[in-house]
């Protein structure tokens, strides 16, 4: 993630004498704005900030609820673990599109290319020949040290020859102007769904803006990518399977994972539904084994296979290497991409491209020392830095702020442990209008950008993942720690081809031969989401029942005169001889803590269904989320008061229904309909 600095104190509003006058911010000296220069738009912004001043605060705020309810409605989150329970994070989309005018995107992908071609053939030589190395132009510990190179991958030659097929870099704009490529992303990168989703969203929010602007599109990144994938199978040319590998529904990104399997129309897959019989990959189904034959995979490199990686992953596919050996299935990116990402190399990007490719480097790197001795120079000399292990892992250390012991501890401790540190200049980077509070406030935006191979050019994504700082002085810009993103809206030098990965109403249907292709662990998630769809609506039903009941007569002893109500709650939520009285239908509606309660339930219910997002249909997945949240509701301070939980329980009765309705009337009658079915008929039956 991108090293931030403070440009300076907070913005300062003038008047606003204009109702139709955006205010906008004053620019620190010394700083930089994407949007504003001395006091007013960029030619490049002018249009977007006319069109804001048409919208004034009031329309851009409305334009912000909208995307925060068009986002929860979708399920788009970003999931990150140690926050206590609270693991599901919402996505943050900012209503300000970030904008880049066609020139400098133009000299932007011609620079992104550079880079992607130099690390393609730096990994076709180091898993080859090695010229690099006897050379002396690369170091053998910045190869041989980093954990992205995978020994049992060295002398293969992946399918297609490639071992690159996607690329993402981190790019930052400093406040001269210049972009920099803080880090290259080889192994998987991740974003091309949020940045799609972003678009969805906010092309539906501000569709005047977008269509008067002439915003490239950003489905023919996608198309490309779809062609790629096909073009890669070792077999089955006319008709290949292909399979997203995800690490699972708890991984950080997994509804991209889910949202790109859904939009190129591909199966999604665990390394548990996937096995190597004879040196091939299957998928495992409910009709047998079905071959594989194409990977766009989700997983790091050595979590691939545990037979030849790394032992002790549960992700991967045992046997994956020997498969890859063989020819038999092709993988995206190739194993063995991830030593691309070697900081060590960001230095030497400028050599490297001289010697490989006779070119001088287009997009440099953000000014950085890789190796103990220059590590250690430049924290003497007092330098602002960030490091890194170039491994990747690790969080950054800042030395800004250390004193001279401090940055003494810190040269031992990188003697100690060798090459095995990146340290990156602290740059104060440009920020771009961000909308905050009803008004617009700089923020430090980086921006990742994508570009994919079609077998033989690389095309770049008019556009990317513009992520925005929280705070103004953040030092970091990260999702994890709160960080926000934006659209970037890549402006066009005339009309814009309208183009969708949607099929032509009037185009010929292509028939193909199909099959089952339904994992074991997918209609296990099916048909317990099915039961607990049941087991919601039928306990509501029960406790509405019993509810109207005690409307009928404050006294907690009316309930139990009627046994009929008693049992059927006895026997559905397995209270045994719990006393039931108005207590406890409280809990049975609202207490987390209990596992038969509706609030208790839901969590079970979101949990299947987000393990089969990308088999069931968007409307369906709005109504599950709407239901989770009228159950949050139920936590949040409702209380015993009885003819709001009646309101309640009608409107979750309702939502249940709903969910029927589309299970039975909107749903295709194949073997994933027939699970979710069985697991609701099941439930009712006992």
């Amino acid at each position: 993630m991108g090293t931030l600095q403070s440009p300076g104190q907070g913005p300062t509003l003038p008047p606003m004498d204009e109702p139709a006058r955006m205010p906008i911010y004053s620019i620190p000296e010394g700083g930089r704005d994407e949007g504003l220069d001395g006091g007013a738009w960029r030619p490049s912004w002018a249009s977007l900030g006319e069109e804001l001043a048409q919208l004034g605060p009031q329309g851009l705020d409305q334009a912000g609820d909208q995307l925060v309810r068009l986002l929860r409605e979708n399920g788009v989150t970003y999931n990150h673990y140690g926050d206590g329970d609270e693991h599901v994070r919402p996505w943050n989309l900012d209503a300000v599109p970030f904008i880049l005018p066609a020139q400098e995107w133009r000299d932007l992908a011609v620079g992104l290319i550079q880079r992607a071609e130099v690390l393609e053939r730096v990994l076709a030589d180091c898993y080859g020949p090695n010229r690099l190395l006897a050379e002396h132009v690369l170091p053998p510990a910045a190869v041989f040290g980093h954990p992205g190179f995978l020994r049992p991958l060295h002398g293969v030659t992946p399918v297609g020859g490639r071992w690159l097929h996607i690329y993402a870099a981190d790019l930052v704009r400093d406040t001269s102007g210049r972009w920099l490529v803080l880090a290259d992303r080889t192994q998987v990168p991740a974003g091309a769904g949020y940045c799609l989703e972003n678009r969805v969203v906010l092309s539906r929010t501000l569709a005047g803006p977008f269509q008067r602007l002439d915003v490239e599109r950003l489905a023919n990144y996608f198309l490309t990518l779809r062609r790629l994938l096909a073009d890669l199978a070792p077999t089955h040319k006319d008709n290949p399977r292909i399979a997203l590998l995800t690490p699972g529904p708890r991984s950080t990104t997994y509804f991209e994972h889910a949202y790109l399997a859904r939009y190129l129309g591909i199966t999604l897959v665990e390394g548990a539904d996937l096995t190597v019989r004879d040196d091939r990959v299957f998928l495992k189904t409910l009709t047998g084994l079905a071959p594989i034959d194409v990977i766009l995979r989700r997983l790091d490199d050595d979590a691939c296979d545990p037979l030849e990686l790394r032992s002790e992953s549960l992700l991967g596919v045992p046997g994956l290497v020997r498969a890859i050996r063989a020819g038999t299935v092709a993988v995206v990116n190739a194993l063995g991409s991830g030593l691309g990402e070697n900081g060590a190399l960001l230095p030497l990007m400028d050599t490297l491209c001289r010697r490989l490719l006779d070119q001088d480097l287009r997009l440099p790197s953000a000014e950085c020392w890789s190796g103990t001795q220059a590590v250690c120079d430049r924290l003497a000399a007092g330098d602002d830095l960030v490091l890194r292990p170039i491994g990747g892992s690790g969080a950054p250390i800042f030395t800004r702020g250390m004193d001279q012991t401090q940055r003494q501890d810190l040269a031992r401790r990188v003697r100690a442990l060798g090459q095995v540190w990146l340290a990156q200049r602290h740059l104060p980077l440009a920020t771009a209008p961000t909308w905050r509070e009803g008004r617009l406030a700089p923020r430090t935006v980086a921006l990742r950008a994508f570009a994919v191979h079609d077998g033989t050019a690389w095309r770049v994504m008019p556009g990317g993942l513009c992520r925005v700082a929280d705070e103004l002085d953040h030092a970091v810009v990260s999702m994890q720690r709160g960080g926000g993103s934006k659209d970037c809206w890549v402006l066009s030098d005339g009309p814009v081809e309208e183009v969708s990965l949607l099929p032509s109403p009037t185009a010929a249907l292509t028939l193909r031969r199909g099959g089952i292709d339904l994992p074991s662990r997918v209609a296990d998630n099916l048909f317990w989401m099915g039961r607990y769809c049941e087991r919601i609506e039928g306990l509501t039903r029960i406790l509405r029942a019993a509810w109207q009941r005690v409307d009928e007569d404050e006294d907690p002893q009316t309930l139990r005169q009627n046994r009929v109500i008693e049992a059927c709650l006895r026997r559905v939520t397995g209270l045994g001889t719990a006393p039931i009285d108005r207590a406890m239908l409280v809990r049975l509606v609202g207490d987390r803590s209990l596992s038969a309660s509706l609030l208790g339930t839901m969590p079970r219910l979101q949990e299947a269904a987000f393990a089969v997002r990308d088999r069931i249909s968007n409307d369906l997945w709005r109504v599950i989320v709407a239901l989770h949240g009228d159950l949050g509701d139920a936590a949040r301070g409702r209380g015993p008061d009885t003819a709001r939980i009646l309101t309640f329980l009608d409107r979750v009765v309702v939502a249940t229904a709903a969910i029927a309705g589309m299970g039975s009337e909107n749903t295709t009658r194949g073997p994933a309909w027939r699970f979710l079915d069985l697991g609701r008929r099941l439930e009712r039956a006992t």
